[in-house]
């Protein structure tokens, strides 16, 4: 199963890269694989790739309910 999350782009770097913010975490990736992307876009990135954009919304979306995930596991059971 592969994973892909949504990171926002911070700055656009020489040679198809660039850094991006995933929930605070700024990372470099790759982004030859999309065209015309700006800063401030949203793409879902996958082993230090950018493989698509999407919309925002959808993005801040995504990330809540991941962070929903990983908190279900911290909850004390009754």
């Amino acid at each position: 199963m592969c994973l892909s999350v949504p990171a926002k782009i911070s700055k656009i770097l020489p040679d198809d890269m660039a850094i991006v913010s995933i929930d605070g975490v700024s990372l470099e990736i790759s982004i030859a694989l999309i065209e015309e992307l700006d800063v401030g876009d949203s793409v879902l990135v996958h082993v230090g790739y950018a493989l698509s954009k999407i919309d925002p919304t959808a993005a801040k979306r995504t990330l809540e309910l991941l962070q929903e995930l990983g908190s279900a596991g911290q909850e004390p059971r009754s």
